[in-house]
């Protein structure tokens, strides 16, 4: 097994860059289009886990390579995904488009506790346990992963601290059921004019925003100068400083107050994630939201899939079967968000375009929204990234709320 850490980063991104490297083959467009990279992402560490290739102290919580990945590269991630809102384009996609993303996490918020009761009512074990193995813990990550995404999933865990057992379990579900839901979502892009038509839809929206983003891309983009980068990192890791900085201070008086541990208000990650995602979001109606022109986002997005790959090593895919009853609560709980979607997308008249995209923009976050928006035009993919990181923007609050309904709806 293998114990030296820089071996095993060494691992992470070969298997990032060989994943990226190979999707880039036209012969396997149609492959990647049904199993897109952050599938697999997660899946290679994974099923390299699985087999013992690392050591335990590896792909434990006290492993270094996460420890620097979740408490410094994540709240950064955040920060830069959140500059990058871009609010007037937003704008331009229509009220219907934000309500079809708001009512799926709306399904996802809702649909949690629902699915927890419901599956308590035939298996009280499925959705029980003690201490750190209180399967609502884990779910609270699968809630974090469906109002946001990876990023936000791995703030949950920190925040709500599963098991390591309870947590590949839980990332089993999302993902597995995740992607098929994503593939669902793909397959209706092939039928979306028959579905327009059932829906009564107006589909010259789409259309305009579609004109208005290849405009604003060839007009802003620009290669980044060593400037450029330098200022990206500043801010990032500079807003991540500031907030540990504040969390170092204020945690301590509020452990003060017991009866806050219970919402965990006395968990620095909380305050860290939550401080650094709220000065995203404010910086993004400031000139430095022009950072996006060289990059900032995907600046995030190198540190996203290095926090995916993390959190895959840690994921044993063997676990699920200690608990397949996740999956019942898991099906249940997507079908749920399908139906406010769908709702609110047919009370709207909403193009299928809008329903596709605002739902995996929920479920599947920055990393596959776009694969489902390009399945419709591919100048039409940034429209994803953007409903996706509104998630992001939200995303942490939202699945932190999912997580306390269903604590209380397993009591």
């Amino acid at each position: 097994m293998i114990s030296n850490y820089a071996v095993v980063l060494g691992i992470l991104c070969a298997v990032l860059g060989t994943v990226f490297y190979v999707s880039s083959f036209p012969s396997l467009k149609k492959f990647f289009n049904l199993i897109p990279p952050v599938l697999l992402c997660y899946f290679i560490p994974g099923l390299m886990t699985t087999a013992g290739l690392f050591a335990d102290d590896v792909t434990g919580d006290n492993s270094a390579i996460y420890k620097v990945v979740s408490q410094y590269l994540l709240p950064a991630t955040l920060v830069l995904f959140t500059l990058s809102m871009d609010i007037k384009t937003l704008r331009k996609l229509g009220v219907r488009t934000v309500l079809i993303f708001l009512a799926g996490i709306t399904g996802v918020v809702v649909g949690g506790p629902i699915a927890v009761f419901i599956v308590k009512q035939f298996s009280p074990a499925t959705v029980g346990g003690t201490g750190q193995d209180e399967v609502w813990r884990g779910l609270a990550t699968i809630a974090g992963s469906w109002t946001g995404g990876g990023a936000n999933q791995a703030a949950l865990k920190e925040i709500f601290r599963p098991s390591e057992k309870l947590f590949s379990q839980s990332v089993a579900v999302d993902i597995i059921v995740g992607e098929l839901w994503m593939a669902l979502m793909i397959y209706g892009a092939g039928k979306a004019a028959q579905l327009d038509k059932l829906f009564k839809a107006d589909a010259s929206a789409i259309r305009d925003v579609q004109v208005s983003l290849e405009t604003y891309k060839a007009k802003n983009e620009r290669i980044p100068t060593l400037r450029d980068q330098l200022m990206i990192l500043a801010i990032g890791f500079g807003i991540t400083g500031a907030a540990h900085l504040i969390a170092d201070n204020l945690v301590p008086y509020l452990q003060q107050f017991p009866a806050l541990e219970k919402f965990s208000l006395t968990s620095k990650v909380f305050w860290i994630i939550s401080l650094a995602t709220l000065a995203g979001i404010i910086l993004s109606f400031t000139r430095l939201r022009e950072l996006e022109h060289v990059g900032a986002s995907r600046t995030g997005s190198v540190f996203l899939y290095l926090l995916i790959a993390t959190i895959g090593l840690k994921m044993n895919l063997l676990a699920i079967a200690d608990n397949p009853g996740l999956f019942a609560v898991g099906l249940i709980w997507i079908t749920i968000h399908g139906l406010f979607t769908l709702v609110a997308a047919k009370w709207l008249r909403a193009p299928f375009f809008f329903t596709a995209v605002g739902s995996q923009a929920a479920i599947g976050g920055p990393a596959s929204a776009p694969v489902v928006a390009a399945a419709f035009h591919p100048s039409l993919a940034p429209v994803g990234v953007l409903l996706a990181i509104l998630g992001y923007a939200i995303g942490t609050y939202c699945g932190y709320l999912t997580g306390l309904l269903m604590q209380w709806a397993s009591l």
